[in-house]
C-alpha cells in the first residue's frame, strides 16, 4: 500500500449541495450569507450573498447584496462575483459593481477548497483594510443605473 495519500474529487453538484446547505444553516458569525438565486436552477449556477458592513469602517450600519455566479468549471474555477449594492472598494469596479479578480487575490489564486462563504467572509475582511475602510461611500438612495453584463439596467435614477 502506498503512502501517500489518495485525494476524493467531491463532483460539483454535491459540493454546491454542500455549500447550499451550510448557507441555509447560517454557520459562520452571521455577518455574511448566502444561497440560491433560484431554487429552479438545476445547475446551480446562481446565488446571492450578503455582508453585514464591518464595524468601525465606511461601511458600518449597511447591507450589501451580491450576486455569484457558479459556471461549469466551479469549484476548479472561481466563481464571478458582483455588488448589486454600490459600493467604493479597491477590488470593485464602480460602474458595473464587478469583483475585480486582478485585484482580488482570492479570485486570481483560486482553489479548489475555496467556497462562496470563504469569498464573502474576505470581502468582509477587505473592507476592514487600511486603504479601504475610510473610502467615502455612495450615499444610501442614490442608486444609479448599472451597466449589467447580462442586458440593460433595470433600475433608473429619477
Amino acid at each position: 500500500m502506498s503512502s501517500e495519500e489518495t485525494k476524493v474529487v467531491v463532483p460539483r453538484n454535491f459540493r454546491l449541495l454542500e455549500e447550499l446547505e451550510r448557507g441555509e444553516k447560517g454557520i459562520g458569525d452571521g455577518t455574511v450569507s448566502y444561497g440560491m438565486d433560484d431554487a429552479d436552477d438545476i445547475y446551480m449556477q446562481s446565488w446571492t450573498g450578503t455582508i453585514l458592513g464591518p464595524h468601525n469602517t465606511a461601511y458600518e450600519g449597511k447591507i450589501f447584496q451580491l450576486k455569484l455566479f457558479c459556471g461549469k468549471e466551479y469549484p476548479e474555477s472561481p466563481p464571478s462575483v458582483r455588488f448589486q449594492t454600490r459600493i467604493n472598494m479597491a477590488c470593485v469596479n464602480p460602474e458595473t459593481g464587478v469583483v475585480e479578480p486582478s485585484l482580488f487575490p482570492m479570485l486570481t489564486n483560486w482553489r479548489r477548497e475555496y467556497t462562496m462563504e470563504d469569498i464573502l467572509v474576505k470581502l468582509k475582511k477587505e473592507m476592514m483594510t487600511s486603504h479601504n475602510r475610510k473610502l467615502a461611500q455612495p450615499p444610501e438612495g442614490t442608486e444609479e443605473a448599472r451597466a449589467d453584463p447580462k442586458g440593460p439596467a433595470k433600475c433608473c435614477v429619477m
